[in-house]
């Protein structure tokens, strides 16, 4: 029998839906897996870039979130791809590299989270993608291959210019734009609805057309804003985290308290 392994985002993304993802920078327990899948989230943006998680807290939330069915999906800090690798073996099934502003840069990223014949990721027996289920070697390569969301930030001018020769890249599935940075790098902190942020949604989107790419946004909570940039076309979506979750209810809740008396 062929080996089978869903990514819940990736079906999503290939049904020409949306892919929800929750940033998680607070929770260090696995039970934060089944927690986002029954809130309705499709994948786990576990960020290692911008928070003190480590390694295996990630891989024990991974392991989780595979038996829980959402995608666990981690952010390594730019260029480390020796962690990324590391964390697909520990049952990740999806790397998202920050920074990313030629295309030269997205062949490598594709070419080390990749196994041949597609790229050249090494290969590591004992998984857990599958189970741990004895199965050959050629037909999980593959099962991984298909299911392994890569994922680029964009978050510099430069890169938005490169959107097109970025998004034609073999192996690279999605072009996500990291607005916070870019708005800084263009001088306009927080005006997520500027001109040129718009243009370079505008860009980006227009270039995962072309190539058959996910357009992403990360970084907007604004659901106006968010409700724009999906009209034009993005599909992978970061609409919040667990922090900004857990401290808009929280405040609500206290607030409600508060007008008892």
């Amino acid at each position: 029998m062929a080996a089978t392994l869903r990514n819940a985002a990736r079906e999503r993304l290939d049904a020409g839906e949306l892919a929800l993802g929750v940033i998680l920078r607070q929770a260090r327990t696995v039970d934060i897996a089944p927690i986002m899948k029954s809130c309705g989230f499709d994948w786990l943006f576990l960020d290692l870039e911008h928070n003190s998680m480590d390694l295996d807290t990630a891989v024990q939330i991974a392991v989780a979130a595979l038996g829980a069915g959402i995608a666990p999906i981690a952010r390594v800090p730019a260029g480390q791809l020796w962690l990324a690798t590391r964390f697909l073996d520990g049952g990740g099934l999806g790397i998202v590299v920050p920074h990313v502003d030629t295309p030269q840069e997205a062949h490598r990223i594709a070419q080390a989270l990749r196994y041949p014949p597609l790229g050249h990721r090494s290969v590591a027996g004992g998984l857990p993608h599958l189970g741990y289920a004895p199965a050959g070697l050629a037909e999980t390569c593959t099962a991984i291959n298909a299911a392994t969301l890569v994922i680029v930030m964009l978050e510099t001018p430069a890169a938005i210019g490169n959107a097109a020769a970025i998004a034609a890249v073999p192996g690279i599935d999605s072009l996500l734009i990291g607005t916070n940075d870019l708005a800084m790098e263009l001088g306009i902190p927080g005006s997520f609805a500027d001109e040129r942020i718009v243009a370079a949604y505008q860009n980006v989107c227009d270039a995962c057309r072309a190539y058959g790419k996910s357009a992403g946004v990360g970084g907007i909570a604004d659901e106006a804003l968010l409700r724009r940039y999906i009209r034009m076309g993005v599909r992978v979506v970061l609409p919040g985290s667990d922090l900004s979750f857990m401290m808009a209810a929280a405040t609500e809740r206290a607030a409600a308290m508060r007008a008892c008396l």
